[in-house]
């Protein structure tokens, strides 16, 4: 089986760490980089190969996209563009017929993520969100736990993701032009991780009831800070809070009748994770990742491509839209809108 050649476009620092998984997973290498810096692509290209030398060489660089979806050796785009500029580059990889594994969130509403969902669904092309914390070994450790029992049935879900940004509105994260705000930033992490443990201990999510949110917005009109409460269909509830003006434990933490689990340090790339069964010792487990974590969510894209899918069975086109969903009421809530969106501007 010949390699499986990618396309990065966006070389920024995800994608680094993307191509650094690639380099060591046999059979898959990069092929190309796509930059509308003809400089700065070619910096990172060369930094790839000193880094981590290909014995075919370094990959190509472009800033002629049309060209580089022309390229019969690209099986597969990666997209890592600052995440309010995804929509352009997914629709002309679609359009061209290359499958597509971009970085979250894919776009920033749901709206615009439905056209890019039907537009993978019209062509036959496959498409998928780069959520790499679903295919990272913890959270398979996890699922297990939690389908056999080990908390008993799960009652809720606590999880942080904060760190300290010094205001700059011309920063991407200040930015309302950027899509920027805590929660398309880091709060996605909060919402994909309580959405993964619940259909990890039932098989589904179930009925979003109860959404109550507080927040505070940056001088800019985006959101600096967002404190959600979430109530679900049986009773189950789920607390997160992100934000860009605080430090916190940034932890996953379930709670169960008759015990918790918690992922303790930066769960969204947890290696390791913490059973305290009530009345009994602590357990602490161990659960590394084999190359960066990126690796998993590439293998998953790979054998989906190969096997003819336009969607992954783990990170479906309507998980992502659930999710754009759910921010987009949480937004709404808050009064952030963008301005390349619909409505009334931001205030």
């Amino acid at each position: 089986m010949k390699p499986f050649g990618w396309a990065l476009i966006g070389p920024g620092k995800i994608a680094r760490r993307f191509a650094q998984a690639l380099s060591a997973m046999p059979g898959s290498r990069l092929v190309a980089v796509h930059g509308r810096d003809a400089e700065r692509a070619a910096a990172f290209a060369e930094q790839c190969q000193a880094q981590w030398p290909d014995p075919a060489g370094a990959p190509r660089v472009s800033t002629d996209l049309a060209a580089l979806l022309a390229d019969p050796a690209v099986d597969a785009v990666y997209i890592a563009t600052p995440h309010a500029q995804h929509g352009a580059p997914v629709r002309a990889a679609l359009a061209a017929g290359k499958p597509v594994l971009c970085e979250k969130p894919l776009v920033p509403n749901r709206a615009e993520g439905e056209a890019l969902v039907a537009l993978s669904r019209e062509r036959g092309v496959f498409l998928m969100e780069a959520v790499w914390t679903r295919f990272l070994p913890a959270y398979e450790v996890l699922g297990t736990l939690l389908r056999d029992q080990a908390i008993g049935p799960l009652r809720a879900i606590e999880s942080t993701f904060c760190f300290p940004a010094p205001y700059d509105p011309n920063s991407r994260l200040f930015d309302p032009a950027a899509g920027g705000g805590a929660l398309l930033d880091v709060g996605i992490y909060n919402l994909t991780a309580t959405r993964l443990a619940l259909q990890q201990s039932l098989g589904h999510v179930p009925a979003l009831r109860q959404l109550d949110v507080q927040g505070l917005l940056a001088p800019s009109g985006v959101d600096l800070r967002v404190q959600g409460l979430l109530g679900f269909a049986g009773g189950i509830t789920a607390q997160f809070l992100c934000g860009l003006d605080a430090s916190a434990p940034n932890a996953l933490t379930l709670l169960g009748e008759h015990g918790s689990i918690s992922l303790p340090h930066h769960f969204w790339e947890s290696q390791t994770l913490v059973l305290r069964p009530h009345g009994q010792a602590e357990q602490r487990i161990e659960a590394p990742w084999r190359i960066n974590g990126f690796e998993g969510e590439i293998e998953e894209a790979q054998a989906c491509i190969r096997a003819g899918r336009i969607e992954s069975p783990r990170m479906g086109h309507a998980e992502t839209l659930d999710i754009l969903g759910w921010m987009d009421r949480i937004r709404a809530r808050l009064g952030v809108r963008y301005p390349f969106e619909a409505g009334p501007p931001l205030r």
